[in-house]
């Protein structure tokens, strides 16, 4: 079938005089990474941290600053205390809340027989026994509220004592997992009242009230059986937090839910291609900032919150551009401040008139760096995937690219299954950093990505082997009809859902590709099932145990497994695996490279023991870097 595609739009990247260094490894990991904090007590100055990896010393440093909100001089300060609001501490200033890790169960031998002090046996009776880089202990993260006199804490109590749950929720939660209702009489944490195999089946993660006088917790989202997060309440005591509503189901449409404390509503559920990531309540109380994926970007919106009159919800978009807006610092007046990140620049802070959208750069951390740097111009492409749809593909040339020269080409699977593929910038995954050593990389929006309506994005569920990979091959045929493909160098990269669907080509590509490259890729569809951490997102994805012989859509789902196709494998392969993923457990890579070696192909495994489903010290990243460009530069 002839594949269509049509330019929509080039993004030019102006190229300065200085521009003449194409980035390396080494120089991804000496830009400072910003991260906004928050605004000054007094709402004068923004404070952001900037970390700084060390790639001799394998670790980071990090430093505090202080900028106006108009701009100008950023200055280096020691704490944040006295300068941020502690929000900790309740508004009337009498109690402090924190959290950390309690014994509720004995699980390790040294904990179940005392007299045996040495043991390191672990003793389970239901699954949950690790999750994503760590097995679990007995230990579990409680929230504990304790007076606050003076400066100091008194005595403080577990409000989650002896029960075996977690606050903040594991792997990825944080203090913003729990906080004060503005009465400072309750506070509100996130958890999944759960355990065990009960646990890692389900997503039902809950909003819980806690009375301090009374010692009571109340449930406040238990009708809702999906996940319940992100609390965020506004001055007047009215609570908006994140919803998902199926359960089992960690990719749901994600809406802002507000309630007054008695009617909740539902602020995006209007918009089907709306996929919330993150909000803000404004400083007038009735309006919503929030950040979600559209169009292959991830943009600001405001949404009104009508409390109970009949004025109807209205949702703007109010950046539009080639850029990510991935975070909201805070607001004086009509400025946003902002993090905004494009595939050619890191996180930097940016001011954003909410009246028009216009942004202006705030801090200037890497721009010496980047200054010093050749951009690439990226450029969106749409092209008519095999069952007539439209599908938006980003692709990115080298710096000074010459179309009469021929370049070779790497298709960019995304990870997810249900990521937004947008103008991100990676450490590791870098489109910047992968034009700049001379390839063309084609990174397409297929089947399962959010910002193009729900359908588009549940279509990869319980069909990993379907419509998604045809939209793969959609993609890179498009792209190579161009004079500039070098149709006999083309490779095809990705990590995690990315690396499965590398496996996946392996077998399926007809000899499209000379090389692939496959991080943390799920390999053998039974064994994933039976070693992963999260049962929820195996059940969703492939619909049912491999082991149901009546469940059709599973039996569908199983049979599109890599491992069933290594009959035709014959292409070059690198695989990488962390030791640490209990995500995409260690079995998968090992099992890949294992088929490869037997069938002759040649083949490399890069094992990395201490890395989880990502790769964070600053030597391992750049032992990736080498080998990753070092195979490519060998095979293709």
């Amino acid at each position: 079938m002839n594949k269509i595609w049509y330019a929509a739009g080039l993004v030019l990247i102006s190229f300065g005089s200085q521009a003449q260094n194409l980035l390396s490894p080494e120089q991804l990991w000496n830009l400072g990474r910003v991260s906004g904090l928050g605004l000054s007590l007094d709402k004068k100055n923004v404070i952001y941290s900037v970390s700084t990896p060390n790639a001799e010393e394998n670790k980071s440093a990090r430093k505090l600053y202080s900028i106006p909100v108009s701009g100008g001089t950023a200055v280096e300060i020691t704490s944040t205390e006295g300068v941020l609001a502690n929000d900790k501490i309740s508004p009337d200033g009498k109690h402090i809340i924190s959290s950390d890790a309690v014994k509720v169960k004995d699980i390790i031998g040294s904990d179940k027989y005392p007299d045996l002090k040495k043991s390191n046996a672990y003793v389970f009776t239901s699954l949950n026994y690790r999750h994503w880089d760590t097995w679990e202990d007995g230990k579990f993260d409680h929230v504990f509220v304790a007076p606050f006199t003076n400066g100091a804490a008194g005595e403080a109590k577990d409000i989650m004592a002896g029960e075996a749950f977690d606050c903040p929720q594991k792997p990825f939660g944080g203090d913003e997992d729990f906080i004060w209702n503005p009465d400072s009489k309750r506070v509100l944490y996130v958890t999944k009242k759960k355990f065990g195999t009960d646990y890692t089946v389900s997503t039902n993660t809950d909003l819980y009230e806690y009375d301090i006088e009374k010692g009571t917790t109340k449930n406040l989202t238990e009708e809702n059986k999906g996940y319940d997060i992100a609390p965020a309440y506004n001055t007047k005591g009215q609570l908006a937090w994140l919803q998902m509503k199926r359960d089992g189901y960690e990719a749901d449409k994600q809406d802002i839910i507000v309630s007054n404390g008695n009617v909740k509503i539902n602020l995006t559920g209007q918009r089907d291609d709306i996929h919330v990531e993150g909000f803000k309540w404004a400083e007038d109380d009735r309006t919503i900032f929030f950040w979600a994926p559209i169009d292959g970007t991830i943009q600001l919106f405001r949404v009104n919150y009508p409390g109970l009159t009949k004025i109807a919800v209205t949702i703007t978009q109010i950046t539009k551009g080639d850029f990510d807006v991935t975070g909201v610092v805070g607001q004086v007046g009509n400025t946003l401040i902002v993090s905004r990140n494009d595939m050619n620049n890191a996180a930097e802070l940016f001011t954003v008139d909410i009246t028009n959208g216009t942004m202006k750069p705030l801090t200037h951390v890497n721009d010496d760096i980047n200054a010093s740097l050749a951009k690439c111009k990226t450029e969106r492409k749409f092209v008519t995937t095999t069952d007539n749809k439209k599908m938006l593909v980003w692709v990115v040339y080298p710096p000074n690219f010459d179309p009469a020269k021929k370049y070779p080409t790497l298709l960019y699977c995304q990870g997810g299954p249900q990521a937004p593929l947008t103008q991100f910038y990676s450490y590791r995954w870098n489109f910047q950093l992968m034009a700049s050593q001379g390839y063309i990389v084609v990174a397409p929006n297929r089947r399962g990505m959010p910002g193009h309506g729900t359908q588009w994005n549940e279509q990869v569920s319980k069909d990993w082997g379907g419509q998604v990979i045809k939209d793969y091959l959609s993609a890179i045929d498009a792209v190579s009809k161009e004079s500039y493909v070098d149709k006999s160098r083309l490779g095809c990269v990705g990590a995690s859902f990315g690396g499965f669907s590398v496996f996946a080509l392996e077998g399926e590509h007809a000899g499209r590709f000379k090389t692939f490259v496959s991080h943390d890729g799920v390999f053998d569809f039974r064994s994933m099932y039976g070693t992963t951490d999260e049962m929820f997102f195996e059940n969703w994805e492939k619909g049912g145990p491999y082991w149901d012989k009546k469940n059709t859509v599973a039996q569908r789902s199983f049979s599109q497994s890599p491992s069933n196709f290594v009959d035709k494998w014959n292409t070059p392969i690198f695989i990488i695996q962390g030791g640490k993923d209990y995500r995409v457990p260690i079995e998968q890579g090992l099992q890949a490279f294992q088929a490869a070696q037997l069938k002759g192909i040649k083949s490399k495994l890069l094992y990395l023991p201490d890395e989880n489903h990502w790769v964070l010290s600053a030597q391992n990243a750049l032992v990736w870097q080498r080998e990753f460009f070092g195979w490519l530069k060998e095979t293709l």
